[in-house]
């Protein structure tokens, strides 16, 4: 089984929501190979906007 990467800075709810948003975008096609970094960076803005800081 591969590793899964873990965005750093986020806590499990977020880790999951990128896992969901990576895996769809895969599925889906979108955005070819970047689907990874489409997903980590939906994540962090979402956790920046929440008022979080890296690490909380």
């Amino acid at each position: 089984m591969p590793a899964r990467k873990h965005l750093r800075g986020v806590g499990a709810k977020e880790q999951r929501q990128y896992e969901h948003i990576k895996a769809s975008a895969e599925k889906s096609g979108r955005y070819g190979k970047r689907a990874a970094e489409v997903a980590a960076r939906t994540v962090l803005k979402q956790h920046k906007q929440k008022g979080h800081r890296k690490g909380q």
